[in-house]
């Protein structure tokens, strides 16, 4: 058994934000202590302990060119894993490879060419393409006390670099980024919802928009970490738009993908 089994171990948002009149709103000041006070239905698919990540290392120390599959599967980034935080390791850490709990088919989406779904329940993105699963990537939604909305949307607009009009990067005042921001509902009082990058705390934080991974922002805004490899966001924008793009406009996305929203995001557990 590796040593970090017997050891103490290791232990980005719908932000409601504003395309001109809508309004932006970003981490709600709910906090939790640590992934393993989330729990997912997919949890049952890995044999899995808690344990909490020891002073001076870090994933990559930990688990090797797994490191990413662990963040993954607790849904955080490497910036918010700090010393004495417990998080969900696997057994075998080859088992999350192929990690996803979403469906590898979508009937809903088999016939279009490009369709995403979102699983609140999971913190999940899927990419489909014809009904087929492309690729999935972890989330952060709204939390219970600002709800990410769930039905059937389109994307309506991208825009490379979107901000935040109320909330600024912790200790400065400077606006909130969310880079490769993909618009898909305004409601009646005028609040745009984004897919877009931010912080992956681990769990549900925003204010309704949906986060994704994007460590090249932390590095800009934080200095770490020291070399992003972690860019969901950014994937799923190339991915929509078809290929890279400098327009820093927004960006008017006719008939764009559908987008499907279920479940119900996972609740704090108290310890």
């Amino acid at each position: 058994m590796p040593w970090f089994f017997r050891s103490s171990l290791i232990a980005v948002t719908v932000m409601l934000v504003t395309v001109f009149p809508a309004v932006s709103l970003a981490d709600s000041p709910k906090k939790h202590r640590g992934p393993c006070e989330i729990h997912y239905p997919s949890d049952a698919t890995v044999e899995w302990t808690c344990r909490a990540i020891p002073v001076g290392k870090s994933l990559e120390a930990i688990f090797g060119e797994g490191w990413a599959d662990v963040a993954r599967f607790n849904r955080i980034d490497r910036r918010h894993l700090r010393p004495g935080l417990s998080i969900k390791v696997p057994r075998r850490v080859e088992d999350l490879k192929l990690f996803s709990p979403l469906p590898l088919f979508y009937q809903p989406a088999e016939h279009a060419e490009q369709f995403i779904l979102i699983d609140l329940a999971e913190q999940f993105l899927g990419a489909y393409e014809y009904g087929a699963l492309r690729f999935a990537m972890p989330i952060a939604t709204g939390n219970g006390y600002n709800e990410t909305p769930t039905g059937e949307f389109r994307l309506t607009a991208a825009r490379l670099q979107h901000q935040s009009s109320l909330y600024t990067i912790e200790g400065t005042d400077r606006p909130y980024p969310m880079n490769y921001a993909l618009r898909f509902h305004i409601n009646s009082g005028g609040m745009s919802y984004w897919i877009h990058g931010r912080d992956m705390p681990g769990y549900p934080a925003s204010h309704g928009c949906i986060g994704l991974y994007d460590e090249s922002m932390q590095k800009e805004q934080y200095g770490a970490p020291k070399d992003p490899e972690l860019n969901d966001a950014k994937r799923l924008f190339e991915w929509v738009l078809g290929s890279e793009t400098n327009d820093e406009r927004v960006i008017s996305l006719h008939r764009g993908p559908r987008v499907h929203i279920i479940g119900q995001a996972p609740g704090h557990q108290a310890p």
